[in-house]
């Protein structure tokens, strides 16, 4: 396979899809091989042909994070201008707290620590997003090792989750969930209980549980400028969410879409906190008053970041425009409408409940306006082929275990 040769190099840290979406997407655009820093040689990126895989045990630890990343940096200076890319949130955190050692040798196109901090405490982000009269779900923020009434203005079913989440990583106690869902005062109670014994001590966010299955689900991608302004957007509507446990929530399934309201609504908030690089927003649309909650913001490219790429959009060109050649685009919103699934088509028609999705769905495969990180036809390794295609198909048997 023949290679451009660019005067950037993108570094990835990660081994999961979001890695090899990126990858993909820099090869798409520039003809690049990757760099993937990882633990594990994982099976997205093993063996591809458009990604150099260096494994680092141990990258789990942040000193040996940096100590790799370093050690690259110095390997290219003068040669490459490197792009870091972080597949995950710790990975992103790390970056953005390493930035005045990384940066003599790396562009970090993130945030700076002091908001980071800020907006990842999610009873802060809801501070704001009150404070500019935009709509997040009702919440009652209970206070850990203070009295709480546990009063407050919506009914159940609640959900639960921490407002912190790296202190609850840490947390251990009895029937621990990522998010909880809880139909009564008594079994929330419970948990509350149980919550106290263990050493999270921060915030516990109790909400009102908006209705509605995974089609209700929105993700919203932006790209902020170096001058804190929204530069690109992309809408996408989920047609169906992972359910395994350890990756709950995750969408499979997107259809790309338009609604000038949601993007005016985030834009309002990234360019009043000064926002930098991409943002990943969880939204719901709520049935009973026909308003959009944001639930939360991720600070880097989503997990499902090739719904963007695939339709038409390529992603990481806006950072690339940005920082390597200072020649963005003017302010673009994606507007081509595809299917972006990393499940087959047999599962999209037997658990995506809405009858008018279905149907758009079947015709973006007659269309052929369906997207699917995996399968790159510039990546011709036998191994990677037969890894994707077996991951592809084996979400049936994940959604008949656990949908």
């Amino acid at each position: 396979m023949q290679f451009a040769e660019r005067e950037f190099l993108p570094v990835i840290l990660g081994a999961d899809i979001t890695a090899y979406s990126l990858a993909r997407s820099f090869h798409e655009e520039y003809g690049v091989k990757s760099l993937v820093l990882s633990m594990a040689r994982g099976g997205y990126i093993a063996n591809s042909d458009i990604i150099e895989n260096r494994v680092f045990p141990g990258l789990e630890n942040k000193d040996v994070l940096i100590e790799h990343l370093l050690e690259v940096g110095k390997e290219f200076e003068g040669k490459k201008k490197l792009i870091v890319l972080g597949c995950g949130d710790w990975y992103v955190r790390a970056l953005i707290e390493s930035k005045a050692v990384l940066e003599p040798y790396y562009i970090v196109p993130y945030i700076n620590e002091d908001l980071l901090n800020e907006i990842v405490l999610k009873d802060k982000f809801y501070e704001i997003f009150e404070e500019l009269g935009l709509d997040y779900p009702k919440t009652y923020v209970y206070e850990c090792g203070k009295e709480n009434d546990l009063q407050f203005d919506f009914d159940y079913p609640v959900i639960a989750k921490p407002a912190n989440s790296a202190k609850y990583h840490y947390a251990k106690f009895p029937g621990k969930r990522k998010v909880f869902s809880f139909d009564d005062e008594a079994s929330l109670r419970e948990m509350l209980g149980n919550l106290e014994q263990s050493s999270y001590d921060y915030k516990f966010l109790i909400q009102d549980k908006i209705p509605g299955d995974d089609t209700y689900m929105r993700v919203l991608t932006c790209y902020c400028d170096r001058n804190s302004k929204v530069r690109f957007a992309a809408l996408g509507r989920t047609l169906l969410e992972d359910h395994t446990p350890t990756a709950i929530g995750n969408p499979v399934a997107i259809i790309n879409e338009v609604n000038p309201d949601i993007v005016a609504a985030a834009t309002k908030f990234l360019e009043h906190i000064g926002y930098v690089g991409f943002a990943n927003f969880d939204i719901k649309y709520d049935r009973r008053d026909g308003k959009y909650k944001f639930f939360e913001i991720n600070v880097r490219l989503g997990r499902s970041n090739f719904y963007v790429t695939g339709s038409g959009f390529n992603a990481v060109k806006w950072i690339v425009d940005d920082y390597i050649y200072n020649d963005l685009p003017e302010y673009t919103v994606a507007d081509n409408i595809c299917l972006y699934t990393v499940v087959p088509k047999g599962v999209i028609m037997k658990y995506v409940s809405d009858p008018e999705l279905k149907a758009q769905a079947k015709a973006l495969y007659k269309a052929k306006k369906v997207s699917s990180p995996l399968f790159y036809k510039a990546d011709k390794n036998l191994k990677h082929r037969f890894y994707a295609t077996a991951a592809f198909f084996n979400q049936y048997r994940k959604f008949k275990k656990y949908f």
